[in-house]
């Protein structure tokens, strides 16, 4: 049971953008095939002509423009890419420490995961410290071998194995450990539901979930299943880990999280890095996606817009060799409206600053292929369920304490370095852990507040000063 929890819990604590190219890479393609209006004689001349016809100003005008274009059009997705991420982290969130002050089972140490053999019976800090940390270290080395196999089984393209695992794990998620929840939520509102109906509610959640997670859905209802899996888990670890053992985890998974992504042979670094060689998207049970990718239009380059002329296949009108007669026939339409997308971004700047072109590294022979367009939603940052996790656990487990000031500062602290760790990704543009900054402003805050803050406020209300 929670070996596939595990697994799917830590393979992916890592933040990643979606947008492949950095911004000069993008502004240099554009320059390449969108020219000023006024460089522009009629409809029907080509693109190569145009750019050919531009005076020197008009270039340094063109650069200008796309240069302020650029850095607008960052800010923008820059502000949108963190509310897209606080939200989901936020409900992630607010739903653990829901249910840890409205569920008490999920507060009742009476089990303990079999990955935990010390539970911290003694009375005497020592042991206890020692106990936890032998406990985190049994943890973190399963960790490291589940994820080491995944990322073994991914660069030796075993798919199959991999997506058996991930829907064992998302079976076990959505349907039994929803069926306790569900359970244990009736208990504590003293609600009365016949089997059958709980059946029927589980079976149709499980289902849909399945279908959302590994198959087709609408993004919100696939980024919810996602957002309740990861309150799922948080809620197991809570329940199970003993408390000192809980914090250590937290603090040798945030390192580990920082090895595994920004070392030279990190596993989480070369998942990412052999992703974006194949160019696929890593798998959806791993990674909360803010937008989805949508193939819009493929743009062919200007020479061949201006010498029409496809492929001879073998036989122009049969349908075997790839070209049907109305594919030949309806070509020159085509071509004209792909021409026709290049005027129109000329003439609203504002169109043409959604879209991103998607390349991937290929030999300087092999540059003249044709460029992919994607919409505005490939602009959306990738961020692992682990994250979701562990964030939850940190707050859900300060709020079992029952002080909302500490609850509180930890969940703004969580906030807070999501924040900072957006920010770096925007400056380096690579994959980062996204665990180490904000597990650590949490523990400080939860310290810092618990030892300092707390004591200091329930002073005041003793001697009644209000400020």
């Amino acid at each position: 049971m929670s070996g596939s929890g595990s697994g799917e819990a830590n393979e992916s604590t890592s933040l990643i953008s979606t947008t492949r190219l950095p911004v000069a890479d993008t502004r240099d393609f554009r320059k390449r095939y969108v020219i000023p209006h006024s460089g522009i004689e009629n409809s029907s001349s080509s693109t190569g002509n145009q750019r050919a016809n531009m005076s020197g100003r008009q270039e340094e005008q063109v650069d200008n423009n796309y240069v302020t274009e650029e850095v607008e059009e960052e800010l923008k997705y820059g502000a949108e890419h963190v509310i897209k991420l606080f939200i989901p982290v936020s409900l992630c969130m607010l739903v653990v420490v829901y249910t840890i002050n409205t569920v008490s089972y999920y507060t009742v140490k009476d089990m303990y995961l079999p990955y935990t053999p010390f539970h911290e019976t003694s009375s005497d800090t020592d042991v206890k410290l020692w106990n936890a940390i032998g406990n985190s270290a049994i943890l973190i080395c399963i960790v490291i071998i589940m994820t080491c196999v995944l990322i073994a089984l991914y660069k030796y393209r075993f798919y199959k194995v991999i997506h058996g695992w991930l829907i064992l794990s998302s079976l076990l998620l959505l349907f039994v450990f929803s069926a306790v929840y569900l359970n244990e939520l009736l208990i504590a509102y003293n609600v009365a539901m016949d089997v059958y109906t709980m059946n029927f509610i589980i079976w149709n959640f499980g289902v849909v979930g399945m279908m959302c997670i590994h198959w087709k859905a609408p993004l919100i209802l696939q980024q919810g299943y996602l957002i309740f899996i990861a309150a799922q888990m948080a809620l197991v670890f809570i329940k199970y880990l003993p408390e000192w053992t809980l914090w250590a985890v937290l603090m040798v998974i945030s390192c580990w999280d920082l090895v595994a992504v920004l070392a030279p042979n990190g596993p989480l670094r070369i998942l990412v890095e052999t992703a974006q060689q194949r160019n696929e998207q890593i798998f959806p049970a791993l990674i909360y996606s803010s937008t989805v990718i949508y193939q819009v239009v493929s743009m062919a380059l200007p020479q061949e817009e201006e010498n029409p002329t496809p492929p001879a296949p073998t036989s122009p009108g049969d349908p075997e060799s790839g070209f049907t007669r109305d594919w030949v026939n309806t070509r020159a339409e085509r071509v004209q409206s792909r021409n026709h997308t290049i005027l129109q971004e000329v003439q609203n700047p504002s169109q043409s600053a959604r879209r991103r072109t998607v390349s991937n590294t290929v030999p300087q022979q092999e540059s003249e292929a044709p460029h992919r367009y994607f919409g505005e939603e490939d602009r959306g940052v990738k961020l692992g369920l682990g994250d979701f996790i562990f964030y939850s656990v940190l707050v859900g487990k300060v709020s079992s304490y029952g002080d909302w000031n500490t609850t509180l500062a930890c969940f703004v602290a969580i906030l807070i370095g999501l924040c900072l760790t957006l920010l770096l990704l925007a400056i380096f543009k690579t994959a980062l852990p996204a665990l180490p900054i904000s597990i650590g402003f949490g523990l400080i805050f939860y310290f810092g507040t618990d030892n300092f803050v707390k004591p200091f406020v329930d002073t005041l209300a003793t001697q009644q000063i209000f400020i």
